[in-house]
């Protein structure tokens, strides 16, 4: 009877040997289940991860300085789970699901497992729609698909972090047409406090923290919570995904993760590897990113977006970590530190920045417009280190460096300012015009930038930027006669502003655009039924 007694004791409870660094080592428990929630008596919670032989180990999340050497551990019969559901929006959590805004306490009604089976190939469709970063070089270059997994990559300091915040900025214009709102989950993996405040006060400032969600595991947090957020953060994301819903999930980044896991590999006793990393680190981050999806209608048509950001040093593309999640993505974004430095923002690098899913995850407009930039840009980058020898240049390669030239000054953009695609649009098309080359990019007078800022200030004027936008969103109703109305309006436009650059051409041109924009620029509006009527003309 007493032995009876003894061997249930022994499977539902333990005694702690030993704690060293979060992880904690306990005899007993010989009925406990990998990944199973722990209770401490002392009040810690954890997770049971090696099973061995005669005893196991685990890790220890929230209380960790009240574990004691001897004190008794108990089961919970559950696999370590969090909370779900759309009260996370505008919060701040860290990886057990507990607030830590100060805003009071979350109620979760449902719970869910944070390590999640990747959804199989039949519950899959292909990749079709756009996730718009409102980011001009992203959008046109390297275009990411809800449902996609595209790595963001590059040294310190080079923008990675800019490019997922402006990513989550973007996302205001979806929550306006409600069955393609895109929430959005930040997960901030061994940063400063300090930066994460900053980044939700940004958040918060922008009317971004409505739809976005931001767990948090900081630098002084211990190795286990780093470990367990990227996974608790997507079984948060998951909830939207399999409601149907629109889900964006920014793991901030993995080299931390990776370095965490690192720690607690270590201590556990298992046997390193390449870098001092377990065997099994490409395990740890693909079964987070193959979750990563885009439903068939059958199963809900939802999406889950992943943007993984990882770090490299000294732009060592080769190191273990980022081949690894390479070799897990669809596409990386190569941020490099010399084009940063040269005042080229964000710093792209359209050569070893690639999207896997294409142009399927572009509109048709965007395709047609943007489809020849990344050859352009390639040519001008191969030319540019000739031109640096000072020879003398035939037309076709200055033609071909002032092309280069206008475009990556056209594609720089500030931090935390991203573009709608349909303003993309129109200035990809205008830059295209002869006219545009012709007057603007061989003038180093006109900031190109600037220029098209106060041109969407004049179309907008004009009344012209909402039926463009719509046109623009409809695509099929995008039209020759949009497209000429659009070069009439920047004609008249450039002609009103830059009168000192006026030729005989141009002032035959002059008046009949004068004429039809009198009223608007006098009055400062035009009827839409005005622009009607000139077109039926």
């Amino acid at each position: 009877m007493g032995s009876e007694g003894e061997t249930s004791l022994s499977e539902e409870t333990g005694v702690v040997l030993s704690f060293k660094d979060s992880v904690v080592t306990i005899m007993g428990l010989n009925g406990v289940q990998a990944n199973e929630l722990i209770y401490f008596e002392g009040g810690a919670s954890g997770v049971a991860l090696n099973l061995e032989y005669s005893i196991v180990k685990a890790l220890v999340f929230g209380g960790a300085n009240s574990v004691r050497t001897s004190e008794s551990v108990t089961r919970s019969n559950v696999v370590m789970q969090v909370g779900v559901g759309s009260v996370i929006l505008g919060r701040i959590v860290n990886p057990l699901g507990v607030a830590i805004d100060g805003l009071g306490d979350i109620k979760f009604e449902v719970f869910r497992p944070i390590e999640q089976k990747a959804p199989g190939v039949i519950t899959r469709k292909k990749i079709n729609q756009p996730i718009e970063t409102g980011l001009k070089i992203v959008d046109s270059l390297v275009p990411i698909g809800r449902g996609q997994r595209e790595l963001i990559l590059g040294d310190r300091k080079t923008g990675k972090t800019t490019i997922a915040i402006d990513a989550i900025l973007n996302q205001m214009e979806s929550q306006k047409k409600f069955s393609d709102a895109v929430s959005c989950i930040y997960v901030a993996v061994g940063k400063r406090m300090a930066e994460i405040v900053r980044i939700s006060k940004l958040l918060q400032s922008r009317g971004a923290m409505l739809y976005t969600t931001l767990v948090v595991a900081r630098a002084s947090d211990p190795a286990s919570l780093q470990f367990i957020a990227p996974y608790s953060a997507c079984t948060m994301a998951e909830y939207f995904t399999y409601n149907g819903d629109h889900a964006l999930i920014i793991y901030d980044d993995l080299s931390r993760h990776a370095d965490a896991y690192r720690q607690i590999s270590l201590l556990l006793r298992r046997p390193v590897g390449r870098e001092a990393y377990p065997g099994d680190i490409f395990y740890l981050h693909s079964r987070l990113l193959e979750r990563a999806v885009k439903l068939d209608l059958a199963y809900g048509g939802g999406s889950l977006t992943a943007l993984p950001v990882v770090e490299t040093i000294q732009g060592d593309v080769s190191a273990y970590i980022p081949t690894n999640v390479i070799s897990i993505t669809d596409g990386q974004i190569y941020l490099d530190l010399n084009r940063h430095q040269e005042g080229v923002r964000p710093a792209v690098d359209p050569g070893l920045s690639v999207s896997r899913v294409g142009s399927s995850a572009q509109s048709k407009l965007m395709k047609k417009l943007a489809g020849s930039l990344k050859l352009e840009l390639a040519q001008f980058r191969e030319v540019e280190q000739f031109s640096k020898f000072g020879s003398e240049l035939d037309p076709t390669t200055r033609k071909l460096l002032l092309r280069g030239k206008t475009m990556v000054n056209l594609l720089k953009q500030d931090r935390n300012k991203p573009l709608p695609t349909y303003k993309q649009l129109v200035m990809f098309y205008i830059s295209s015009s002869k006219f545009f080359e012709e007057n603007i990019a061989s003038n180093p007078q006109i900031n190109v930038e600037s220029y098209f800022s106060s041109l969407f200030g004049f179309l907008e004027l004009i009344t012209y930027m909402l039926p463009t936008k719509v046109a623009f969103e409809k695509e099929s109703s995008a039209d020759s006669d949009l497209f000429a109305d659009l070069l009439r309006a920047h004609l008249f436009y450039f002609y009103k502003t830059q009168s000192q650059l006026f030729t005989d051409k141009a002032e035959a041109y002059f008046p009949a655009l004068s004429a039809y924009y009198a009223d608007t620029v006098d009055a400062g509006v035009k009827a839409s039924s005005e622009l009607e009527e000139f077109k039926s003309e």
